[in-house]
């Protein structure tokens, strides 16, 4: 079958630990315990952290570097440093963050996941070959720059909610 036909992979649970970035006071940043399971999650914990189905880590980099790959054969305009730093203030790094407070969620269509996506937003710029789910950081993240590429030119030039 086609790479493109392939079925991604469904990604099991993830532990993080949250760590203060050096610098940014009350800044967070959650990262995967490398090798790490939850207690649902079967098997045992090995020293490398779990792959997709396309090779990548599955953290936060391999979901980033998954993701641009799909956006070069999409044409879709980012960078990692783009993507990264839009992650970072949205989510930090949580991909299963969502914000229950704000004007879209008084609403009933909270933002989810890395970067903090709402559901009409996510169906209207979901990228086939991804998961159509918005909790799944690739689609998340793809459909997100898909989203900033026909509104600002780019995940690169968003610096704010967006």
């Amino acid at each position: 079958m086609p790479a493109a036909a392939q079925p991604r992979r469904t990604r099991s649970p993830r532990l993080f630990r949250t760590l203060a970035v050096a610098g940014t006071g009350a800044a967070l940043l959650a990262l995967p315990i490398v090798g790490a399971t939850s207690a649902s999650a079967a098997g045992t914990t090995g020293s490398t952290p779990s792959t997709t189905l396309a090779g990548y880590p599955n953290n936060l980099d391999g979901w980033i570097r998954e993701s641009l790959a799909i956006m070069g054969e999409k044409k879709i305009p980012g960078t990692y440093n783009g993507i990264y730093r839009n992650i970072i203030r949205e989510s930090s790094g949580n991909p299963k963050a969502i914000n229950l407070w704000d004007s879209n969620a008084a609403k009933g269509i909270p933002s989810k996941g890395l970067l903090q996506v709402i559901d009409p937003t996510f169906n209207t710029y979901h990228v086939a070959g991804t998961a159509f789910d918005p909790y799944d950081p690739v689609a998340n993240i793809t459909a997100a720059c898909n989203y900033a590429a026909a509104r600002y030119g780019s995940i690169d030039n968003v610096f704010g909610a967006y």
